[in-house]
Formats: structure tokens, C-alpha cells, sequence
């Protein structure tokens, strides 16, 4: 199993970015998946789930309505288009096939003016 996410980086606040994370080594479009987080100092922190077949679970308080999470089977990709983007969204996400568990190299969004 390999997950590799990809697209993040330094935004000002109110900004936006889309995250990516390309899976191999699997069924992709039999899996759930979900992007967590950790902040520096922090626990991890589950972001958003969503289904094989592209039903959106949900998401976390703290970004409900300002990112969508999203995926194409297709080309075994998962998303995560990020709006709006506080100081506080800074962390290093993950995609993975486990709520508890970040899988692959996680990618740094920093938030910041």
C-alpha cells in the first residue's frame, strides 16, 4: 500500500489550496478514505471520510464548510480542495485507509501572512 499526498504550501489566510494524494498497492475505488492532520504539539486529527464509491461521509467541525473532500477512481486520486484557509488549518496532512492511522508522506499546509 502507498499513499503520497501532495499539493500543499505556504497560503495568507482566506486562502485556498487542493490537496492530492495518489494510492497504488490496492483497490482504490473498494476503500474508504480519509484525510487527517496533525499540528505541531498535537494529537491527530481526523478530517474528512469519504466512501469507495464517492459518498461523502463528513468532515470535521472545524472545516465543515470550507473544504470538500472528493475522489477519482479513474486515477486512484483522492482530494481535498481546502477554502477559506485560517492560521489554525496549519498541519501536515495525510490521506490514509485508516481514521486512526496516517499512511505515506503527509504534505505541510502552512497558513500565514
Amino acid at each position: 500500500v502507498q499513499l503520497q499526498a501532495s499539493g500543499g504550501g505556504l497560503v495568507p489566510p482566506g486562502g485556498s489550496l487542493r490537496l492530492s494524494c495518489v494510492a497504488s498497492g490496492f483497490i482504490f475505488s473498494n476503500s474508504w478514505m480519509y484525510w487527517l492532520r496533525q499540528q505541531a504539539g498535537k494529537e491527530l486529527e481526523w478530517v474528512s471520510t469519504i466512501t469507495g464509491d464517492g459518498y461523502v461521509i463528513g468532515y470535521a467541525d472545524s472545516v465543515k464548510g470550507r473544504f470538500t473532500i472528493s475522489r477519482d477512481n479513474a486515477k486512484n486520486r483522492l482530494y481535498l480542495q481546502m477554502t477559506s484557509l485560517k492560521p489554525e488549518d496549519t498541519a501536515v496532512y495525510f490521506c490514509s485507509r485508516d481514521r486512526r492511522t496516517p499512511q505515506g508522506q503527509g504534505t505541510q499546509v502552512t497558513v500565514s501572512s
